[in-house]
């Protein structure tokens, strides 16, 4: 069970509100406006199904429902919801991602290995197999990834 004080939400961009700046906050943060910046949280950030973010997150975790651009640095594990469209880096020990999802960029999963008592050890790299790329205009390699269950 989440403590009262994890589960409480901190701070919140409302729909139809548009916030630029640096959010520095301890605990949760909800956007369901517009958001453009930058957030910091040792808790956690959620991006509803109607927020749009162009930013960099550095969280614990992140959770988004709605649009996002940028980069994400979580140290626990980002969530994508069904609803979700990711244009961006991502760089995390853990990865969720609903069916219909839409990531577009560059994705950093590095496993965490744990014993049977749920210890962590070490970082693991985790294999995966060739993803397809394409190179935008810059020369970069770019890959796009839709999630999809009907296989």
């Amino acid at each position: 069970m989440a403590s009262l004080e994890t589960s409480l939400v901190n701070s919140i961009v409302g729909s139809g509100t548009f916030f630029r700046g640096n959010i520095h906050v301890s605990g949760l943060l909800r956007i369901d406006g517009d958001f453009a910046g930058g957030i910091k949280t040792n808790g956690r950030v959620i991006i509803g199904r109607g927020g749009r973010a162009d930013c960099t997150i550095d969280a614990a975790t992140v959770v988004i429902g709605g649009a996002f651009r940028g980069t994400i640095y979580a140290g626990e594990k980002v969530i994508a919801l069904e609803s979700a469209l990711i244009i961006g880096n991502i760089y995390t020990p853990r990865l969720i991602a609903e069916a219909g999802v839409v990531l577009d960029g560059a994705m950093h999963i590095r496993g965490l290995e744990t014993d049977g008592a749920g210890t962590v050890h070490e970082e693991v790299p985790r294999a995966e197999s060739p993803p397809r790329t394409r190179r935008s205009r810059s020369g970069a390699r770019r890959r796009t990834v839709r999630i999809d269950s009907s296989e």
